[in-house]
């Protein structure tokens, strides 16, 4: 659609105008009805007639708020901030959904006065959350790969695909810090360690960014440390684990990803729903980060205040108080903004500046991404996009195939050999059911289990057909033994007659990912413990007493408490649901046509009913002989991984003995492959502070990097270490680096620091502000020839 002012082109349109200029120009012409209408929504189902959902919904509470197209005339009067997953509500076909786009962005022009086109975006988390297009491993897989570098080639990939469709803005990437691994969203994080979470975010960030798509961090801030790991309970934590622990990767990815807009979460902090935390909205974001991008609402934010926080006394209320607060824009419906805040701005309830800051904010980001300019608001050939090419499968198998873990390997029955005739079963819920490979927030999953008879809308290959094609000439026979939940045990007793008549059993257990109950890890699934679900534990246990060779492979959204089974069994993998290339990477790793090069970014914890608790502890947050009975041990630490190879670490070095409080310093970490197979090994830096004012973390990653190893090569890595990554939140609150003893530990994980070299940090106490070093460096240089 083109634009044609008469009698001559209007300012805002004007793009040889200054950016700045443009906005205000236009909002100074503005009606306050029109500038609360760009802080509102509309969610819309353009799916065609017939299309009716089975039930359940996919945002908390859906079924309360939604409504039908009927009034949309009504619902867009005056214009409209965004459009509500258009692509991603219902099943429809890249054409359907360019057309319905089209359609929608047609009406919302013609509502206003100035002809002003809504932002359009939809869900990211695991790809272009819609029918047909390709669904990714799950963030926790991405951050196991511990490669930003393949993170951000994805994420613009996503990026395009969500651009070539007329797509503005993503709902993704999740920062929330892993604090307790019940948590069901646990699969959409990126782990327990908040400088992994910031580097791989930032990454993800900037592959979107990169490809004109407005990213969206969530969830800001806090969500993650509810209590007992339930999905938006209170959350208690005290200021230094919010600054130190928390709100670090956020920090990361909008200073060095340029993340353009922020989720509040749905929780309170101490009481303060942070939909209602000017403090943490306007005071941290804007005021000491200096961020200028928008805040959207998580769904229903806005409404929750009054019916679940009751810090409003209704739905007006709430606008009112979100507004303060510094939420501006209400998604995914507008329900306490639009001509309801107009009313409380006129009543003097909210300041008008406010509104204009926000409004300010929406049509800076309008014409960045040029809906005021002269193109085609949905590209020609939308409906013609491959959401599910050739280059999407190749980057979601190679990040599957990165993020494997094998955890165990006693007796080195892994690699099988591709050629192998063995008797081989097939046991588990996880083998044959292609749905346990993906997500929460993988269509599939997210939206299809509501529509039955649209099925899966891509082909995805179950890990038994993928085995059947890597070990072509094995007798490999199959029995579920046990649905993922539930308490079924009628099938057990056959599948642990098939492994006692076998030579090895592939044991494939975990999770099937859904949303608010309809599964077993993801949004609203939070678990009382972590033993594996429903029977499985029974089903591992009888296939064990068996004595054939056990490999279990545990493929799951969270970490569950495998220990005791992995002491067992021949050997041990763990995949974060990997995706729709999943089952490849799987059987790849397993015949070693793949080097396994995963590593966990959360721990496997030891018990499933020890209080869990992630790595990043003070000394008595470990374990305490003498003082409690209780052991948070892991199984696995963070960090861990094995390969098909030895890797040696021989030798640290640093620049110099002495870094001033505000220098750097530079380490370098020799490593050696000393077996007879390629390698890609992941060498982790940690720090830790002997003697500070608070009680700090014995370990705590600081830098990170993937090192491929020819067999028999050695390779340097060089660190470039801000003295900034060693600081912390004092008594006072204030993020200080402070004169002492540093000590730098490198090693294959949190629990395994072979390398040490101390470091006097020297000079005067220096307190960090919005110009802070974030990012430890980290090259390899290239072999030598």
């Amino acid at each position: 659609m083109t634009f044609v002012d008469a009698p001559g082109l209007a300012p805002w349109r004007d793009g040889d105008r200054p950016l700045d200029e443009r906005v205000d120009a236009l909002l100074g012409e503005m009606t306050l009805e029109e500038k609360v209408a760009q802080l509102g929504s509309v969610w819309v189902d353009i799916s065609p007639a017939g299309s009716e959902a089975a039930g359940g919904n996919v945002a908390p509470l859906q079924d309360l708020f939604m409504k039908d197209g009927t009034n949309l005339a009504d619902r867009m009067r005056d214009g409209v901030g965004h459009l509500t997953r258009v692509y991603g509500t219902a099943p429809v076909s890249p054409a359907e959904g360019a057309a319905g786009l089209r359609k929608m962005q047609d009406q919302v022009i013609a509502a206003n006065r100035f002809g002003i086109p809504a932002i359009a975006h939809e869900e990211c988390l695991t790809g272009f959350a819609t029918y047909g297009a390709t669904a990714y491993p799950t963030p926790l897989a991405w951050a196991a790969t511990f490669d930003p570098a393949l993170v951000e080639r994805m994420a613009l990939a996503i990026g395009d695909d969500l651009r070539a469709v007329g797509v503005h803005q993503g709902l993704s990437p999740v920062l929330d810090v892993v604090r307790d691994y019940r948590w069901g969203r646990v699969e959409e994080t990126l782990g327990e360690d908040p400088y992994l979470v910031g580097q791989i975010g930032a990454a993800y960030v900037r592959g979107l960014e990169n490809a004109g798509i407005i990213a969206t961090l969530k969830h800001f801030a806090g969500y993650s440390a509810s209590r007992a790991g339930r999905n938006h309970a209170p959350v208690s934590i005290g200021p230094r684990e919010m600054a130190d622990v928390i709100l670090p990767p956020f920090e990361t990815a909008i200073r060095e990803g340029g993340a353009r807009s922020v989720m509040n979460s749905y929780t309170d902090i101490d009481g303060v729903p942070v939909g209602a935390h000017a403090g943490l909205l306007r005071g941290v974001l804007r005021d000491q980060w200096g961020f200028d991008g928008t805040v959207v609402a998580d769904y229903w934010a806005v409404p929750f205040l009054a019916m679940n926080h009751n810090v409003a006394a209704d739905e007006t209320h709430a606008g009112v108080v979100a507004m303060r607060a510094g939420i501006d824009v209400e998604l995914p419906e507008t329900v306490g903004y639009g001509t309801r805040l107009a009313e409380q701005v006129r009543a003097g309830n909210v300041d008008e500046a406010l509104v204009d800051e926000a409004v300010r904010r929406v049509l800076r980001q309008k014409i960045e991404l040029g809906l005021l300019g002269d193109g085609p608001l949905v590209p020609e050939g939308a409906g013609d996009v491959d959401l599910d090419s050739p280059r999407n499968r190749d980057l979601a198998r190679t990040v599957a195939e990165h993020s494997v873990v094998l955890l165990s390997n006693p007796t080195g029955t892994l690699p099988l050999a591709s050629g192998t005739t063995a008797r081989i079963a097939v046991v588990g819920p996880c083998a044959d059911d292609p749905q346990t490979l993906l997500g929460c927030y993988a269509f599939p999953n997210h939206v299809l289990d509501r529509f039955p008879d649209h099925g899966m809308g891509l082909p995805i290959a179950p890990v038994l057909d993928l085995l059947r094609a890597e070990f072509p000439d094995a007798d490999l026979r199959y029995a579920q033994g046990a649905e993922v939940s539930g308490d079924d045990t009628s099938g057990i007793a056959e599948a642990a007659a098939l492994a006692a008549q076998s030579d090895l059993v592939l044991l494939c257990v975990g999770d099937r990912a859904g949303l608010f109950g309809n599964g077993t890890s993801g949004e609203g699934c939070d678990a009382d413990h972590l033993a594996l679900p429903g029977v499985q534990p029974e089903l591992v246990e009888a296939v064990l007493a068996t004595g054939t060779p056990v490999v279990l492979v545990v493929v799951s959204g969270r970490p569950y408490a495998i220990g005791a089974y992995a002491g067992r069994a021949a050997a041990t993998l763990q995949a974060f649901l990997p995706g729709v290339e999943g089952g490849t990477a799987i059987a790849g790793v397993l015949s070693g046509r793949v080097e396994p090069s995963g590593r966990l970014p959360v721990q496997i914890p030891g018990s499933p009913f020890v209080n869990p608790s992630t790595y990043l502890q003070p000394p008595l947050g470990l374990r305490t002989d003498g003082i409690s009975v209780s052991d948070p041990t892991p199984a696995f630490p963070f960090g861990h991984g094995l390969s098909y190879t030895t890797v040696t670490y021989d030798a640290m070095t640093t620049s110099a003995e002495r870094c001033p409080t505000d220098g750097t310093v530079e380490a370098r970490v020799t490593v050696t492959n000393t077996g007879a197979r390629p390698a890609a090994e992941v060498v982790q830096l940690y720090a830790s502070d002997p003697v500070a004012q608070v009680a700090r973390p014995v370990a705590q990653l600081v830098g990170f990097a993937r090192v491929p190893l020819a067999p028999g090569q050695t390779r340097e890595v060089i660190f470039e270490i801000p003295a900034d990554a060693f600081s912390y939140t004092d008594p006072g609150l204030r993020r200080i680096v402070e004169p002492g003893v540093i000590a730098l530990t490198a090693g294959p994980s949190a629990a395994d620091r072979p390398l040490r070299s101390d470091i006097l940090l020297t000079g005067d106490t220096v307190v960090l502000g919005r110009a802070r070093r974030l990012t430890t460096h980290a090259r390899v240089p290239a072999p030598a020839s």
